[in-house]
């Protein structure tokens, strides 16, 4: 089922993927793998809760091409206490941790009431100011709230993303103005992702990175199977095809934004 795909000698990151997660548990080595054939140099792993943030520092200790973040996801935010706050603090010590996140609001499940959201989305936001951290925002039916609430907080000398872009065009100028890159997901290569496909076609490269999502959201034609950070050439072919600009150029750009957000060391 799986093809790295790799045509022409080309370096991707994946900057958002979820390693830690149960989908890859049985074959981690081999999903790694792959995505270094298929030119995918580095993956950022997203912590989401204080396990997954823990985790994700272990596998960026265990795998020299993996670097991770921590944060707690706007689901986990009525769980959370001052213990986690501060365990997460911890982990964003170590010297593989290159941001911060994901963290936002998501209103289309409210597993956690909207006012909690706010109020750890907040906190986080500023202890990740306090850190020198790059936020990784996660923004689900919420934009007004997230761009009201980011506002509120900036600015953020570290930058930020926002990962799995799901606005349009006019959303993208205001998060771009505020000094954040725009993620593109494997979404944009779906038919019917219309909106996303403009941002894809018209930001500037220069405030772009690709990403996976990884296990979710596999791009044509591997829709509705596991996602992997070998599989992010055909989200950059996408957005090559839209722009109507070589494949090479848009992997050579995004690559280069993504190691200057997180700092990442050049290969």
């Amino acid at each position: 089922m799986f093809s790295a795909e790799r045509t022409q000698k080309i370096e991707l990151i994946d900057s958002h993927c979820h390693l830690d997660m149960e989908a890859y548990a049985s074959d981690l080595n081999l999903v790694i793998q792959q995505a270094l054939d298929a030119g995918v140099s580095e993956i950022i792993t997203i912590g989401i809760n204080p396990a997954s943030s823990q985790m994700a520092v272990q596998l960026a200790e265990q795998y020299p091409s993996v670097y991770a973040t921590v944060g707690i996801h706007p689901h986990d935010a009525d769980t959370v206490n001052e213990n986690d706050m501060k365990n997460i603090a911890r982990l964003a010590g170590h010297h593989k941790v290159v941001g911060y996140g994901e963290i936002g609001l998501d209103y289309a499940k409210l597993y956690s009431p909207k006012d909690t959201q706010q109020e750890i989305f907040i906190r986080q936001l500023h202890l990740a100011k306090e850190l020198g951290l790059p936020v990784i925002i996660h923004d689900r039916d919420a934009h007004e709230d997230t761009l009201r609430l980011l506002k509120d907080a900036a600015p953020f000398p570290a930058g930020g993303v926002m990962h799995c872009f799901s606005g349009d065009i006019e959303l993208a100028g205001l998060v771009i103005g505020l000094g954040f890159f725009i993620s593109i997901p494997g979404i944009v290569t779906f038919k019917n992702a219309v909106a996303l496909q403009q941002v894809a076609r018209e930001i500037p490269l220069q405030s772009m990175l690709i990403e996976t999502d990884g296990p979710f959201l596999a791009p044509v034609p591997y829709r509705g199977k596991r996602n992997a950070p070998g599989l992010l050439i055909h989200t950059a072919k996408k957005i090559a095809q839209l722009r109507n600009t070589p494949l090479d150029k848009v992997a050579k750009q995004t690559t280069a934004n993504t190691r200057t957000l997180f700092k990442l060391p050049v290969s």
